[in-house]
This record gives structure tokens, sequence and C-alpha cells, in this order.
């Protein structure tokens, strides 16, 4: 590409490709101070015909102890078969990263998850599951699913 070029965001066609996806375009991130106003943006699966798994790794999770307000760390994996929507990354990590501040048990804090990205995106099958560091010497891990799992 010549130096004097620059880059489009529009296809060949002249359209915005994904022009839903308001987080991905922005050259500034803000940050939600709260999973209530994080947004979870989502894009057109390519593929609804096939049964493919989906696998975000998340080892970064941070929330307050709703009792204590120490800070609790987890790892959060999202796995799930999308139907007509997927999540688009960004907005997954700007919604995790809205926990930061948030206080919350790692129950309602898996589980809060599944809900909302299950309601944004109506998979076919979706789970997550929480490896929380320990505090008291206990550490806790959470499993929640939605749907059947194709097979």
């Amino acid at each position: 590409m010549p130096k004097n070029e620059k880059k489009s965001k529009k296809s060949q066609t002249g359209a915005i490709p994904h022009p839903t996806l308001t987080l991905l375009s922005r050259s500034h991130t803000e940050y939600p101070d709260s999973p209530d106003k994080a947004k979870l943006e989502t894009f057109v699966n390519a593929y609804p015909q096939r049964d493919y798994e989906i696998l975000f790794d998340c080892p970064e999770f941070t929330s307050l102890c709703p009792v204590t307000g120490q800070p609790d760390f987890g790892h959060i994996r999202v796995r799930y078969v999308a139907d007509k929507l997927c999540i688009e990354s960004k907005s997954l990590k700007l919604y995790l990263y809205s926990f930061r501040n948030h206080h919350t048990f790692h129950e309602e804090a898996v589980n809060r998850i599944l809900t909302d990205l299950a309601k944004a995106c109506k998979p076919r099958w979706m789970e997550v599951n929480g490896e929380f560091r320990p505090r008291g010497g206990i550490a806790l891990t959470i499993t929640a699913t939605e749907g059947k799992k194709p097979s």
C-alpha cells in the first residue's frame, strides 16, 4: 500500500462491515463500572447450519467480596454453540472487566454472566465455568449451563 493511501474501514462495496459493533470502532475505550452499564455486542453467525464450539478463556477475572469488600480473583471460561448470533470478544472483555468494582458472590457472578450472555446471543448451548482463587484456604469452582449441548 502506498505511504499516502489510508486504510478504509469500508468494504469494497462501500458498506461498513458489522455496523452494529460500536465498541470495536472506537478510538478510545470506556470501561463500564458495573455489569448493568456494560454493553454486550453480537454479530451474525456466518455458519448457523453448523454446530461448532466457541471458547472464551478469561484468566484475569476480578470482583469484590460482598461481605468484606476485598478483591476476589478468578478464571472464567465461556463455552457455547452459537445459533444465529456470536458474542463479540471486546464487548465480552469490557463486560467482564465491569465486575472489577462489583460486589458479588462467586456463584452469583457465574450465573449472572451466563444469564447476560445467553440473553445477548441466544445460543443453542452455553456453559460458564469460574475457578476462583483460594480465600481462607478454600478454592471454589462453579459451572452453570443453559440449553442442551449438541452431540
